[in-house]
């Protein structure tokens, strides 16, 4: 049995950490809302109430939280992890989709602790977090890689090692922002289907079986055939904006220019703007719209 601490109990955050109570580790939790813990607790696993007092004794850190200031807040925080007892030489596993800038800047100052960093964003849905079947996409050193690889495969089928730390983030960065663009071209083609007189349901029918047809594609076209903005929500379009965010900041970092990615990133910014940002990122098809 292993302690570890788990940060950040949303819907990915609770089946992950879910698993890792069901692989016989001591997993200790923490959340800003509290009562998002109680699935965990219930579980076997142990709130507390700042990420230090998760972090007491552990020997591995994992956090699941929703953008940069989260991730800041967690690990470099008052009561953040690397002001807590973590135990010498303790893995940390940061699994939220962050700014590439500020993952480099967190490795470094795990370092500066003797602390073993690992990159790992993950994709799948919460559904599959729960079930271990997530993807998980590595930025580590071979050893590291070893070392944390027991902890990391109660969450996964798959680990797709990238390279150093940084290459599993700046890959999940690009997917995600490839996302934004079908989603958007997704909207956009079913609202010159429906101006042409179209049924929408059957449009998005032949585009599952079709050469356009992509996860994203699939799954958001259904939503938008449907209206199905405001239920089921696994992916709001809040994220889905700072996702693409973070993937234009990359494109320029490494001196690309995402065309595309702004345009998509434009439509997106124009939902949340419009207060949609707490609906399905297929909402878009409706900021387009207008």
């Amino acid at each position: 049995m292993t302690k570890i601490a788990f940060l950040g109990t949303g819907l990915m955050g609770t089946g992950m950490g879910g698993r890792l109570v069901q692989a016989g580790h001591e997993v200790t939790v923490y959340n800003r809302t509290v009562e998002k813990t109680a699935v965990l607790v219930a579980a076997g696993a142990r709130a507390v109430a700042t990420p230090a007092a998760a972090v007491a004794g552990a020997d591995v850190v994992f956090a699941m939280v929703g953008d940069d200031a989260a991730s800041k807040a967690v690990w470099l925080g008052a009561d953040g992890v690397f002001n807590g007892d973590l135990a010498d030489g303790a893995i940390c596993v940061e699994c939220s989709t962050l700014s590439h800038d500020w993952v480099l800047e967190l490795s470094q100052a795990a370092a500066a602790k003797s602390h073993i960093y690992i990159d790992s964003p993950v994709t799948g849905y919460p559904h599959m977090a729960a079930s271990g079947d997530l993807t998980l996409f590595i930025g580590a050193t071979d050893d590291d890689l070893e070392a944390a690889r027991p902890y990391l495969l109660p969450l996964c089928r798959e680990i797709i090692h990238f390279g150093e730390v940084g290459a599993g983030t700046a890959y999940k960065l690009m997917v995600n922002l490839m996302g934004a663009v079908q989603i958007a071209a997704a909207a956009e083609g079913l609202l010159i289907a429906e101006k042409a007189g179209l049924d929408r349901k059957l449009v998005t029918e032949a585009i599952g079986k079709g050469a356009a047809a992509s996860p994203q594609v699939i799954r958001n076209s259904k939503l938008m055939a449907d209206d199905h903005h405001d239920r089921d929500i696994v992916f709001p379009a809040s994220l889905r904006l700072k996702d693409t965010l973070y993937g234009l900041a990359l494109a320029d970092k490494v001196g690309q220019t995402a065309v595309f990615g702004e345009v998509a990133g434009r439509a997106i910014q124009k939902l949340v703007d419009q207060g949609d940002g707490d609906l399905n990122e297929s909402k878009v098809i409706d900021a387009l719209r207008s």
